[in-house]
């Protein structure tokens, strides 16, 4: 007789940020977010049949929102079914999310997880996606169709897919980590694409581990993107198209309760296709960022120093941010054995 299980759980980041613009007579600001509040509700009703709730908070509206609300049929890793809210098929940035990124300030450069979406990178759909293994490669894929009206307000269903190789360690699961501080060595390449009604948006991306020193890791991550009326950071813009590449190094040696994790990001992005460009002319933005991360416990408990630096060539002004971060997560299996 099966013995169901529920795990419950709750994830914290806020953060300070101070903002310069540039220009005469620009305001620099200072604030204080909470950038995020989840909630974790997950558990097995049988052997083949899972469930998963998450909620996150949206600052704005002050409200909290339906951020994951997945039902699960997964016979075997090559087959696993997945219907309700979740993240499509999409590029690595996309199924790592906040929480799971190697930097804290993610999602501001143009380029990575620039798929349309309901709510925090998610849509409403049918999904299937398996894992496999071919010769000495793990191969992970994934394909689905999604509610379009809800994510693009076009009534046609949204197509998804995306298929990726990791040539050293696998990575189990169908959700993505922007690093996994020295527990894996990886060589992954990974290309996803989304369609709806001709329009398309297109990544792909890499992503380099290795273990160093005892307890360190070297990483590399990289992506190129392009948006072709579908998605995109600027509705003003049908196109835009761009690539970052990110290095980081966690040294292995312990100071406190915690080590050191040092990171630098570039990325490049084009934007064209306006409707006017007189009015809104193409433009190029660069983003630059450097962080110190002190990672207490991986994913669970992290603080970090950032600093970030955003030029363009015209259109927006330019503007540097510099902050401090944390991120705390807990979670516990409250219900059935573990399986």
């Amino acid at each position: 007789m099966f013995d169901p299980t529920l795990t419950v759980g709750g994830g914290i980041q806020g953060s300070y940020v101070h903002t310069e613009p540039s220009g005469t007579g620009a305001k620099d600001t200072d604030t204080f977010a909470l950038n995020h509040l989840r909630l974790y509700f997950s558990g097995d009703i049988t052997k083949d049949i899972s469930a998963m709730i998450n909620t996150d908070y949206s600052s704005g509206p002050n409200t909290m929102n339906v951020l994951d609300a997945v039902g699960m049929y997964h016979p075997s890793s090559m087959f696993n079914i997945w219907f309700g809210r979740f993240l499509p098929p999409s590029d690595r940035a996309n199924m790592y999310g906040p929480f799971y990124s190697n930097q804290f300030a993610v999602f501001n450069d143009g380029v990575q997880d620039g798929y349309p979406f309901v709510f925090q990178g998610r849509d409403n759909g049918i999904m299937y996606w398996g894992d496999f293994k071919a010769a000495s490669a793990k191969i992970k894929v994934s394909a689905g169709a999604f509610d379009g009206a809800s994510s693009t307000g076009n009534s046609s269903v949204l197509w998804a897919g995306r298929v990726q190789v990791d040539l050293w360690d696998p990575e189990g699961g169908y959700y993505l980590n922007g690093t996994y501080y020295g527990d894996k060595n990886l060589l992954a390449f990974g290309v996803a694409t989304q369609s709806q009604a001709f329009k398309t948006a297109t990544t792909a991306d890499f992503l380099l581990e290795k273990k160093i020193m005892n307890g360190g890791a070297f990483t590399i991550e990289s992506e190129y993107s392009r948006y072709n009326r579908l998605g995109g950071y600027n509705g003003a813009y049908s196109k835009s198209e761009g690539g970052y590449g990110l290095v980081s190094v966690l040294f292995p040696k312990q100071i406190g309760i915690g080590k050191v994790d040092v990171i630098g990001k570039f990325a490049s992005a084009e934007f064209n296709g306006s409707a006017s460009k007189l009015l809104s002319p193409n433009y190029h933005q660069k983003t630059t960022d450097v962080e110190l991360g002190y990672i207490i416990k991986q994913f669970d408990a992290r603080v970090f120093a950032f600093g970030t630096n955003f030029t363009f060539n015209g259109v927006q002004k330019n503007f540097w941010q510099a902050g401090l971060g944390l991120q705390l997560q807990l979670s516990k299996q409250i219900l059935g054995a573990s399986h």
